[in-house]
């Protein structure tokens, strides 16, 4: 019972901001392409509140390993959103879209999601040279939970700050649970106690004898 409710409470936190998004008036007067990008955009960011659930093995069903496979499998479903959104973009005004890339444009959103569209990449790149650069566990999860911080908070600044077709109330809350899940995850991982940990050792070793 209290797993059907997670999983009702997950669905329905995602489709409410979508399913505004696509009712609204603003939709009318926009290119087909300039939609898609826009809800491309929308299911990246639904993927944000998704991923630290499956990191952290929050869902109820599924297990720690066979979670953090799908976790692995969604992050490349949030870099073809990614993708699909700044590609939409571009045929839509391409001038802008190389405006934002070279930090020249200016409405601030656009730094913010240029940004978290980097650090996305930069997280994916990690995570397929994981094995061939051999990246100690250690360092692999600080450096992963860096990036991610990264992608989180521009995601969700530049979404904050786009005035588009998602709901403002609704596009608030969902915000806020993509905040609050990737916090409550890095804070039960306990990652940054890898810095320390690490800190005060190599001090307990350079000091005196």
């Amino acid at each position: 019972m209290r797993g059907g409710l997670i999983w009702a409470g997950l669905g329905l936190a995602i489709a409410l901001p979508v399913a505004i998004a696509a009712t609204s008036p603003l939709l009318a007067w926009r290119d087909p392409v300039y939609i898609a990008s826009g809800f491309a955009g929308m299911l990246a960011l639904a993927l944000l509140l998704v991923q630290p659930l499956l990191a952290g093995g929050y869902l109820p069903g599924l297990p720690v390993r066979p979670a953090r496979l799908v976790h692995r499998w969604a992050g490349l479903v949030l870099v073809a959103m990614v993708v699909a959104h700044v590609l939409g973009l571009w045929l839509t005004s391409a001038p802008d879209v190389i405006d934002a890339l070279l930090f020249a444009s200016p409405t601030p959103f656009s730094v913010w999601g240029v940004v978290a569209m980097w650090a996305t990449f930069a997280a994916a790149l990690l995570a397929t040279l994981r094995g061939r650069l051999r990246i100690p566990p250690k360092v692999w999860r600080v450096g992963h939970t860096g990036l991610a911080l990264v992608i989180v908070v521009g995601s969700v600044v530049h979404a904050l700050l786009v005035e588009g077709s998602m709901g403002v109330v609704s596009k608030a809350m969902f915000c806020l649970l993509v905040l609050v899940a990737t916090a409550k995850v890095v804070a039960d991982l306990r990652v940054w106690t890898l810095l320390t940990r690490r800190k005060s050792t190599a001090a307990s070793q350079s000091g005196p004898s």
